[in-house]
């Protein structure tokens, strides 16, 4: 399968992100993947939570990297990916219900069909995948205390399985 690789340097400018959204945008375009359609809502989403970390935390350029499938099929996979200078992991936190930020990497994780991210040179690489189907697929996750930082404040539900989940951190694909 052909993959078209295109990618867009990002200044450490909270205003880059509205770009690298717009840039995302005409590139997934430029794909065949429909604008307003529910997958490239979800990348651009997704493109925005990655570059809004890499901008944020780390005060230094970054890199936004696409992916694409350059021919359509029943089932491809697009991949994000942002290389920024900071060697400190990605860490999903918990946050309350009146919180204004902290939900990036929960994000990521509840829309993203896979994600990870690796060091690179002097700083690492954080991905994400999302499977483009011909048929959509819903999928929803609670996020596990293990998963998060932040989470001892939270109410706590205790399921009939006794695995624990936190009130408030459900996050669902739609």
């Amino acid at each position: 399968m052909q993959v078209l690789q295109v990618q867009l340097e990002i200044r450490p400018d909270p205003a880059e992100v509205g770009r690298a959204r717009r840039w995302a945008r005409s590139r997934l375009a430029g794909a065949g993947i429909q604008d307003d359609g529910p997958l490239a809502e979800t990348l651009v989403l997704l493109v925005s939570e990655l570059v809004t970390n890499a901008v944020v935390h780390t005060g230094h350029p970054a890199v936004l990297r696409l992916s694409l499938p350059g021919v359509p099929a029943e089932v491809t996979t697009v991949r994000v990916e942002v290389a920024d200078a900071s060697t400190r992991a990605p860490v999903p936190r918990c946050v309350g219900d009146e919180a204004t930020s902290g939900r990036g990497l929960a994000l990521v994780d509840g829309l993203a069909d896979r994600w990870g991210w690796s060091p690179e040179g002097t700083g690492k690489r954080i991905w994400c995948e999302l499977d483009r189907r011909t048929t959509p697929v819903d999928a929803a996750r609670t996020a596990t205390p293990a998963e998060c930082e932040g989470c001892e404040g939270l109410a706590r539900e205790e399921p009939a399985d006794g695995e624990p989940s936190y009130e408030g951190l459900a996050y669902e694909t739609v």
